[in-house]
């Protein structure tokens, strides 16, 4: 499991030297807040990722007074860079840009984080049914495995089905499509059953579910997984199902020079000491009888104005409201269950898979490990290996010993990349699942009567209580470009009310 607390923290990269000691709560961290400071401002912040300190930075910009309260030792959230043994990094959580994407790709360029393409150059791996085969992804079929043609044709006619039916679903409130209730009464799974009929078509359903979502078909809402695929697009340009899992040209098709990370850490630092908030989960949130709020967090209590949650739902619901949420907020939360995901990457001292004309990305039907990338940086200057566990496979490894992954998943390398991919010289591990203020990724996926009943109330404010988190955004949910979105509509949102 990679640690919390790494190189990459408050010291190093937020704030530098003596002005982070400023933001280091002391609470004891066993579960009761302590009363160490009191600040007062307009607006508290609950979450220092990318969502809370887009708010933070917008609501600032705005002229009004903010704190943002997270209870990670660092900023970032489902965001964050894994020091590597050979002084690099790798992205252990968000990680990759594409089309569209405009709103994470205008911060980074306001922050001087520069991007670089994710490499796709050479063949990629199918695995299946015990059978290793590498394709070329330039011809006609691109990036599609290479199955039979009954499968192919099924697959296609599929995808256009999904495509069409996401069209009818307004990404800002896809309960309301005219078959909101009928999509959302069945799961993915059951409609796949009925339109993907061919085995070899439903495994690629099958691989992309478990890619995109972390979750099985079984577990989500065809109403959520239409609107996953409405949202992935921007306001000129519907999404698509191929924009989610495309290397070139889609989801997958950039990463950040230095990592992920540095976007949260320049902005946190640009918020600057004392907006910001390390190592202070926040346990309470009252309403007084003056409509002011009282925030009770580890090592500080803050009084103020409005509130913003900028967490996944799941982690909200562990927050204690005073008064009591309505019945609708706290069912919603109750119902949005978080993916299981965990991220694998093997370092070598060469990406040798490029001399034997691979791309490093893999789609299996076997192992721990299913897809993976090529996470070596821009200069080629040492091999890195990206795969992901995810969903089933990542749960039956939740309380597996690091060694005992480990050994799984260069199992799966070496099938997918020959004997090289043994003998790695170094090797991290995130595992999502296990992260106290995570608890899974990459998002908090919606199950069958959720959306049609609740989801009203995703982001419907509470009195003075604003919701963000890239679960609440119209576009891109789940990805970094939606978190950045939800914090600029919530900021939007709480300036009109101020």
């Amino acid at each position: 499991m990679a640690r919390e607390r790494h190189p990459l923290t408050r010291r190093r990269a937020l704030l530098g030297g003596a002005a982070a000691t400023t933001l280091i709560a002391t609470g004891t961290g066993t579960g009761t807040a302590v009363a160490a400071d009191t600040r007062d401002v307009d607006v508290a912040v609950i979450g220092g990722g990318l969502a809370g300190l887009t708010a933070a930075r917008d609501l600032s910009a705005g002229g009004r007074t903010v704190l943002v309260l997270e209870a990670r030792d660092r900023v970032g959230g489902r965001v964050v860079n894994l020091p590597l043994p050979n002084g690099g990094v790798s992205e252990g959580g968000g990680e990759f840009i594409g089309p569209t994407q405009d709103r994470i790709k205008a911060l980074a360029d306001d922050l001087g984080v520069a991007t670089f393409a994710t490499y796709n150059t050479g063949k990629n791996v199918l695995y299946k049914d015990g059978r290793r085969t590498p394709y070329a992804t330039d011809g006609l079929l691109g990036s599609v495995p290479p199955i039979d043609a009954a499968g192919l044709a099924n697959a296609a006619a599929v995808q256009a089905l999904l495509d069409d039916m996401a069209k009818k679903v307004p990404v800002d409130a896809p309960w309301t499509a005219e078959k909101a209730e009928e999509w959302d009464r069945q799961t993915f799974e059951t409609w796949l059953r009925a339109n993907a009929v061919i085995p070899s078509a439903r495994f690629l359903f099958d691989v992309a579910c478990t890619s995109i979502f972390s979750a099985q078909p079984r577990e989500l809402s065809l109403l959520y997984v239409l609107f996953y695929i409405a949202s992935a697009g921007n306001e000129s340009t519907p999404g698509t199902f191929e924009r989610l899992t495309e290397t070139a040209d889609g989801a997958q098709a950039t990463r950040f020079v230095g990592g992920s990370q540095l976007v949260p850490l320049k902005l946190a630092a640009k918020l600057g000491a004392d907006r910001v908030r390390l190592s202070a989960p926040v346990r309470r949130i009252a309403r007084g009888s003056d409509g002011r709020y009282t925030v009770t967090a580890d090592g500080v209590t803050v009084t103020a104005r409005r509130v913003v949650v900028a967490v996944p739902p799941p982690l909200a619901a562990r927050i204690d409201f005073d008064p009591l949420l309505p019945a609708a907020r706290d069912q919603l939360s109750q119902r949005l269950p978080m993916g299981a995901i965990g991220k694998a990457i093997a370092v070598y001292a060469t990406p040798f898979w490029r001399a034997d004309g691979l791309n490093g990305q893999v789609v299996s039907d076997a192992g721990v490990v299913r897809s993976t990338f090529d996470n070596s940086p821009p200069d080629g200057s040492y091999g890195a290996l990206m795969g992901f566990i995810e969903a089933d496979e990542m749960r039956a490894y939740d309380a597996a010993s690091e060694a005992e992954v480990k050994a799984a998943v260069l199992k799966d390398y070496v099938t997918y990349f020959g004997a090289k991919a043994a003998s790695p010289t170094g090797f991290v591990l995130q595992r999502w699942d296990n992260e106290g203020f995570s608890r899974g990724g990459p998002v908090a996926y919606a199950p069958p009567g959720v959306l049609s009943r609740y989801g009203a109330a995703l982001r419907q404010p509470v009195g003075g209580i604003h919701w963000a988190g890239t679960e609440t955004s119209s576009y891109w949910n789940g990805y970094m470009d939606g978190a950045v979105r939800s914090g600029e509509r919530v900021a939007r949102e709480v300036l009109a009310a101020l």
